[in-house]
This record gives structure tokens, sequence and C-alpha cells, in this order.
């Protein structure tokens, strides 16, 4: 997988990158996460966890570093940085639920205003299960989703409630768009906030493009 220089996705995967710092054990979520390998290792001591059981992604390979036993989550083929560790699932499972993980970075395909997630399923589609995304949700240290602002069609996938099935309720602590930055806090009510812009589009523009409401500046 690539990101086009200057194309929504690298816009978001650049900006997803500054929300990782020195000494993070860092899982990264199937699909647009994944690109984050090859923008993140100038972090010192920075570890990123595949659930199928390696730590250590490194980037994504050249022809000649091809591995096809060496894969991530996604089974799509990666390298592996010096010291990188493997193990069975169990133990991936085991680090992720026992709070070892402290940043996971996932996809989305909708993000309500509270904060909930949902990105495991679309009703009437064939998928083979619900993957890891649920354990990482309510055992990683904090939850980052990126994901594109709006559907091919234009749809809103930030809402004020979603409409897909949750991965899991109030569990988002930042959300990056190919548009701007929300933050998510507070226990019992939550609260969304636009941090900062990803474009020049006015605020009024963006809360146009989005259902949920948000707070701004």
């Amino acid at each position: 997988m690539t990101a086009v220089a200057d194309s929504p996705r690298a816009r978001i995967i650049a900006r997803a990158a500054r929300e990782i710092t020195d000494g993070m054990v860092v899982n990264l979520g199937i699909g647009m996460p994944t690109l984050l390998a090859d923008v993140s290792l100038g972090r010192r001591g920075v570890l990123l966890q595949s659930e199928n059981g390696l730590l250590g992604i490194g980037p994504y390979p050249s022809e000649d570093e091809v591995d096809p036993d060496l894969i991530n989550a996604g089974k799509e083929t990666v390298t592996a940085v010096a010291g990188a560790s493997y193990f069975d699932s169990a133990d991936s499972f085991a680090m992720i639920r026992g709070g070892h993980v402290d940043l996971a970075a996932l996809g989305g395909m909708e993000v309500s205003e509270r904060g909930d997630l949902a990105n495991w399923m679309v009703p009437n589609k064939m998928v083979k299960g619900m993957g890891g995304a649920m354990d990482l949700v309510a055992g990683a240290k904090r939850t980052i989703v990126v994901m594109e602002h709006v559907t091919k069609t234009q749809e809103p996938r930030v809402r004020r409630e979603c409409s897909l099935p949750l991965t899991g309720a109030g569990v988002v602590d930042c959300l990056i768009t190919d548009l701007a930055v929300f933050e998510f806090s507070g226990t019992s009510v939550r609260e969304m906030r636009l941090v900062e812009s990803l474009t020049d589009l006015p605020v009024e523009e963006l809360r146009r493009r989005t259902e949920a409401t948000f707070i701004s500046e």
C-alpha cells in the first residue's frame, strides 16, 4: 500500500505520525494505518506492533526484500527492524489487553460526535470476523482514528450517531481526517473539539461536511 504525495491519504498519515512520540509501542490497524510504518521510524525507541504477532514492524519491503512469511495483520508483506520479536496471537492479545500498547492507530468507517467508532463491518457484506479492533480500543492507552472525512458519494463519516455496528462506544481520543483533526474529552458527557484544520476550508464549510456537532475556537 502506498500514499501518493500530497494526496488526502498522505496528508492524514503525515499528521497521524505526529501523534507518535519517542518510546511508544504503537499498534497499526489494517488499511491506512499501516502506512505509518514508512513515516514514523525517525522516533527514538518506537516499536510498531501487529496483532498477528510482530513487535518491530519496519517499512514496506522493496522487491528484493519481500519475505512471503513476514506479514502484518492485513496480510501485507512487511519488514522487521533490528531486535524485532515474533510471538503467537495469544501473546499479542495479552499485550493488547494488558494495557501495554501506548497508541492504537485504527481506520474507521464512521465516528460519532461522542467518539463512538464503527470500523469492523458493513451490514449485508461478508466479513471474516470482527478482528482485534474491539480489544485495541479497550486495551490501548490512547486511540486515534484515521479516515477520509466523507465517502466517495459525499456522505458524512463524522456523524451525530454511527449508523454502522459499533466497535466501541466513546473510545476515540483523536480523529484525523483529510480535512481536520478533532479531539474528544469528557467521561459521562464527551465533547468533540476541532483542534487543527488540514486545509484552507473555512470552519463554516467544514461544519456543512460534518454531520456531528463539534466545538471550535
